[in-house]
């Protein structure tokens, strides 16, 4: 009898062993899953007030919200704003718990052809998804400017055949590249860029959860190198983070590979005071570390626009590096181009 006993109590403590591990198993792989999400999706908003910049647009967006009677729009607007990230806060205020089977989200640049408007997109417009009373079905068409002109024709006589049970939202970067009847039939929202301490403010925030070691200047580096784009921010955040630890400017621009833009400061300021040589030799010193002529013109551009210079000067300055800037699309990319910019910025100078 009490050998029964030890027997079933070796037995039970043998069989609960395994079902331990493999909780434990279970939340060490949740835990490492949470980990390697991209930080880009990790803080995703999910509601309208979680959202940064462009209050104005996203305030019309919730009062359609809030009563319900969506019409179909567009969304432009450069890349990294929120565009579809307020597509899918909106479809989730709609449609609650109906999200997942009234939601089709393609992306465009991918599948932009007209059969994907034929087979897929009528397809989800004809099927049935009981939803609450004055609710649609939402096809959310990421980077719509990338669908070919026959797959708009066609994507027209959809948004009219299945009006009254299918709402579309298209989210592109440029809204001239959408045809005109499309655009009749939508409401048209622009976002514009965000300011730099709207990506700082984030930029902050994340790293007080990821506790995150940071100097000024890098976050400085990191506001730069976005330029208004909040998932350029927390790529660059999140990359420095993990390749370096430590997030200071010189970190920031290995990971971004950009022109130094102290460098290119210098390079400016040698110009306003008629140094071709010391010009010369900064900008000699960033081709040679392989950067294109567009880098470098487009740094060039950036620290011109915060330079100390004469407002006059930073006039001339800019439109000869906007004249260059036409010259390298163009082709003219050799190094005696970008010398010929800085001997003309040198003589505005002189003049």
């Amino acid at each position: 009898m009490c050998d029964d006993t030890v027997t079933d109590t070796v037995t039970d403590t043998v069989t609960d062993t395994p079902m331990d591990t493999t909780s434990m198993s279970e939340g060490s792989s949740g835990l490492k899953k949470e980990k390697n999400v991209p930080w880009i999706e990790k803080y995703r908003p999910k509601t309208f007030q979680e959202i940064v910049g462009n209050e104005e647009t996203v305030s019309r967006l919730a009062v359609f919200a809030r009563d319900g009677n969506v019409p179909n729009i567009i969304i432009a607007g450069p890349p990294g704003v929120g565009k579809t990230t307020t597509i899918l806060c909106l479809a989730r205020i709609l449609l609650g718990a109906a999200f997942k089977d009234a939601v089709l989200e393609l992306n465009a640049s991918n599948e932009r052809g007209i059969d994907v408007v034929r087979n897929r997109i009528k397809m989800f417009a004809q099927q049935k998804v009981t939803l609450p009373r004055g609710r649609h079905k939402v096809i959310i068409l990421d980077e719509a400017d990338s669908m070919t002109e026959a797959a708009q024709q066609a994507l027209r006589r959809t948004m009219e055949l299945y009006s009254n049970t299918t709402r579309f939202a298209l989210a592109c970067n440029s809204s001239e590249k959408i045809i005109e009847p499309i655009q009749s039939r939508c409401a048209m929202l622009r976002y514009s860029k965000l300011s730099d301490a709207q990506v700082l403010a984030k930029i902050l925030d994340v790293c007080e959860r990821e506790k995150i070691d940071y100097l000024d200047d890098g976050l400085e580096a990191i506001v730069f190198t976005a330029q208004g784009d909040m998932r350029q921010a927390l790529n660059n955040l999140q990359s420095t983070k993990e390749g370096f630890g430590l997030v200071k400017a010189a970190n920031v621009f290995k990971v971004c590979d950009e022109p130094h833009p102290l460098l290119v400061k210098d390079m400016l300021t040698h110009c306003t005071q008629g140094d071709l040589d010391q010009a010369y030799k900064v900008m000699s010193h960033l081709w040679r570390l392989g950067y294109s002529p567009e880098d470098i013109i487009t740094n060039i551009f950036r620290v011109c626009k915060t330079h100390s210079m004469a407002e006059y000067l930073k006039l001339e300055f800019i439109k000869e590096i906007g004249l260059q800037h036409m010259k390298i699309v163009n082709g003219s990319t050799s190094l005696l181009q970008m010398a010929g910019l800085l001997a003309r910025l040198c003589l505005k100078c002189q003049a």
